[in-house]
């Protein structure tokens, strides 16, 4: 049986989680971060837009993109709304894995039997999103690796459904930093070597 993992990710969390509870700030580039030596903790899709990333030093962020808003967080805030996802998600899915505060793996696999397993994950997601007001990306595929990838890959545009057969194609062109747990160091040594794209990667 071909297996069916989804993976859910709340889109920019805690940015989305501040949004909801102040529309001000919808629209505008915004860091979640704490003090100039503190580092990005999560940025708005605007501030992304001049470059600013999460783990990147808030004062390296103000450089790229001085009319951000900077606000230092609710933790608080972000976890009650996790609580309120994840419960969401543990009474509808059969095998749930939380992978962190907004990042879940799910395992679905033989409920296509019964309702299409997209369609199963879609209607969960929409239940999400109308009652916490949150955004999220999901992927369907046949393991925890390419889900992941495959939301990544969604990010602003769909949720994708990758199933066994289309699993090669879909990797093959992308660079191995897609991989998780692949960083800039582990991809410059691998394009010393010359693997920089999966395929290659998959080939040896």
């Amino acid at each position: 049986m071909e297996r069916s993992i989804v993976h859910i990710d709340m889109n920019t969390f805690f940015v989305s989680c501040e949004r909801l509870t102040n529309s001000e700030l919808n629209c505008i580039p915004l860091i979640i971060g704490g003090g100039e030596r503190g580092v990005v903790a999560s940025c708005s899709y605007e501030a992304r837009r001049f470059g600013v990333r999460s783990a990147m030093p808030i004062h390296m962020a103000m450089k790229l993109c001085p009319q951000a808003k900077i606000m230092k967080g609710d933790m608080e805030l972000y976890s009650r709304l996790s609580h309120d996802i994840t419960e969401i998600i543990q009474q509808k899915a059969p095998v749930v894995e939380k992978a962190s505060i907004d990042e879940f793996y799910l395992d679905i696999t033989g409920m296509d039997k019964f309702h299409g397993s997209y369609k199963w994950t879609n209607e969960l997601a929409q239940t999400i999103i109308k009652e916490t007001g949150l955004p999220l990306t999901f992927a369907l595929s046949i393991n925890k690796t390419v889900s992941k990838i495959g939301t990544g890959e969604g990010k602003q545009k769909q949720n994708l459904e990758i199933p066994e057969h289309l699993v090669q194609s879909f990797l093959n062109p992308l660079s191995v930093q897609k991989i998780p747990m692949v960083g800039e160091k582990t991809f410059q040594l691998l394009s010393r070597i010359g693997i920089r794209k999966i395929e290659t990667l998959s080939k040896m």
